[in-house]
């Protein structure tokens, strides 16, 4: 049985996962940590204000960016775990990451979406990215999302670069701004609407085709199962910190 505690409890992807957790016959919550939520009862169990109450084998980090770098140090400290699935980690927080958990003990797995659709998006994005000419992210999220872009496009983004993917130069902005986000050389554009969950469209494009890969999440269940692979999975990672539902899938 392995022993799970969640940071954020309460939250909107913590909610899910807990449930999950809580359902599944070989994972037991035995933590519930949020300073902004101490007190509540959850599962049977308190929200615990300070990370010296919390006990477990692994830790699932969902709190706000801001506070994200604190709370893995101290989860480095207490020799936890940790499966990241807070948003916003740029190549320069994951660097900041790394220099934070080093290279011994626990494995650190960060995890830009939970939903198997989504990485397999990713995936296949990544593995196109040769074949085109150029490529555009446009991601959609809720108008409360604390960050742009998300952790998602991100690691999209940092993927398709990866294989060889870049974006379009000819376009002059008018606008600062217009033509979005860059990052290592793929255009990321971040919409904020209240109707929206997580959706994300990849555009790829030669001389007279264009290819769109999307994936739509339409419920915070969608990504409570992805939670539990990585819970499962990050026994078997080395140490060090790792990027991505697949390093598990």
């Amino acid at each position: 049985m392995i022993r799970v505690a969640i940071s954020g409890a309460g939250g909107k992807l913590a909610t899910p996962i807990a449930d999950a957790i809580v359902a599944s016959d070989d994972l037991e919550l035995t933590g519930l940590f949020n300073p902004n939520r101490s007190g509540t009862e959850m599962h049977g169990l308190t929200v615990a204000r300070s990370s010296s109450e919390v006990d477990s084998d692994v830790m699932v980090e969902t709190a706000h960016p801001d506070v994200v770098l604190d709370n893995l140090k101290t989860w480095r400290e207490k020799g936890l775990a940790v499966v990241v699935g807070t948003s916003g980690f740029t190549p320069e927080r994951l660097e900041q990451l790394r220099a934070i958990w080093g290279t011994d003990g626990p494995a650190a797995l960060v995890v830009p979406n939970f939903s198997i659709g989504a990485v397999l998006m990713m995936r296949f994005a990544a593995d196109a990215a040769s074949h085109f000419e150029a490529v555009e992210i446009i991601e959609r999220h809720h108008s409360s999302k604390p960050d742009a872009p998300s952790g998602t496009a991100l690691a999209t983004a940092m993927g398709v670069a990866s294989g060889g993917g870049v974006s379009a130069r000819e376009s002059a902005e008018l606008v600062e701004g217009a033509r979005g986000a860059d990052v290592e050389g793929v255009r990321v554009h971040a919409v904020r609407l209240p109707g929206l969950i997580s959706q994300q469209e990849v555009v790829l494009s030669n001389l007279g085709e264009v290819l769109s890969i999307e994936h739509l999440s339409t419920s915070y269940q969608s990504f409570a199962s992805g939670a539990l692979i990585a819970i499962r999975g990050i026994g078997t990672l080395a140490p060090g910190v790792h990027l991505g539902l697949d390093t598990v899938l």
